[in-house]
């Protein structure tokens, strides 16, 4: 099997889960460095540096994503690190700038994560307007394509509602395309994802819900007349010797959720799914459990014994998914666990001979 593995680089406080359960984790560079270099040499493709500003869901201190993921690059020699922006906060022609620097720092490792946003206060906090749902997937969008112009043409010019652009250059230029990411469930998101990026990130959840979003974009692609992106799904892992202690660790994990903390999330990303048109999309129906892993990492399954969470990437291969993207609770020893023990047998698992195998869950 050919399925490749992110992990999220733990630059914010709190870690991957809001709970006061101990976890053996850190926020600080010296541990993201340490645990980029362990991650690079065991398996890993991808790390994600998550981008936030404001205290948020435990997230108290944070390291920004772009830095982090540049300097992170310049510390590793195989891994890709993706860094995420969110436009509003930004503006696209310095980012085209920054992208490029990082692609030849790198030579070629540097990615982009563009994220369209849910953190009201963020926005307002800072003075920026906050868009209705659809709109900021707009503007995300707009946000692309004046990256992808600006890396393509010695003078870019723009017109959209968003961003107005004229005879801009973007010098140098990167060396290798960069991938551009993001994440979204709702309508707007996957049209999104079908027609301006190469990944696309899904919250997690069961395979049939996972299948039925994939085939979504799959259509959208298809109407647009383009290759679909690529997939990842977001999850959380916790492997033990038996699938009771797996259980017994989120079960711990729950039970001492910081209730405070989650619930103000769970306020937070009604701004998200809630708000699309259609009332569907990230966090529209998780529960207060699966809102403590804070993207629905627990739904995807990889909890339980080694046999079962390769088993579960079967699965998850065989209805369209290229990458999994990892949290854990304990990055000191949980990551390298699942390089040396996972990602492995991954690798020598056979493929599903049918899709439909994989579902029912």
């Amino acid at each position: 099997m050919d399925t490749t593995f992110a992990y999220w680089v733990p630059n914010v406080s709190g870690g991957l889960v809001i709970t006061d359960w101990p976890m053996k984790t850190d926020w600080k560079w010296p541990f993201n460095k340490e645990i980029a270099q362990t991650a690079e040499e065991i398996g890993f493709e991808y790390a994600l540096a998550q981008a936030r500003f404001f205290g948020s869901y435990n997230a108290e201190k944070q390291l920004e994503a772009l830095s982090v993921a540049n300097a992170l690059a310049s510390h590793t020699e195989k891994l890709r690190l993706i860094g995420a922006v969110h436009p509003g906060q930004w503006k696209p022609g310095p980012i085209a700038n920054f992208v490029s620097t990082a692609d030849h720092i790198s030579n070629g490792r540097f990615h982009l994560n563009v994220v369209s946003g849910w953190f009201k206060g963020e926005y307002t906090r800072f003075g920026e307007p906050w868009l209705a749902h659809d709109e900021r997937y707009e503007r995300s969008e707009e946000f692309i394509e004046v990256l992808k112009g600006l890396w393509t043409e010695d003078l870019f010019s723009y017109d959209g509602r968003f961003y107005q652009i004229d005879e801009a250059p973007c010098e140098p230029t990167p060396e290798t395309p960069p991938d551009i990411f993001q994440g979204g469930n709702s309508k707007r998101a996957r049209r999104m994802a079908a027609r301006a990026s190469d990944w696309f990130f899904i919250n997690g959840g069961s395979l049939e819900d996972l299948k039925g979003i994939i085939d979504d974009v799959n259509g959208y692609a298809r109407e647009f007349g383009v290759e679909p992106p690529k997939i990842g799904v977001n999850s959380f892992v916790i492997v033990r010797d038996t699938e009771a202690e797996a259980k017994q660790v989120l079960e711990n994990i729950i039970e001492h959720a910081t209730e405070e903390a989650v619930e103000g999330f769970k306020e937070q990303v009604k701004q998200a799914g809630q708000a699309s048109p259609e009332g569907e999309g990230m966090w529209d129906d998780s529960e207060f459990e699966d809102l403590v892993q804070y993207n629905d990492g627990f739904r995807t399954g990889l909890i339980g014994t080694k046999e079962q969470v390769v088993e579960r990437i079967r699965r998850l291969d065989a209805i369209g998914v290229d990458l999994v993207l990892t949290g854990f609770l304990h990055y000191e020893d949980e990551l390298p666990h699942f390089g040396e023990e996972i990602i492995p047998a991954v690798r020598e698992a056979e493929p599903l001979d049918r899709p439909e195998e994989a579902v029912p869950a």
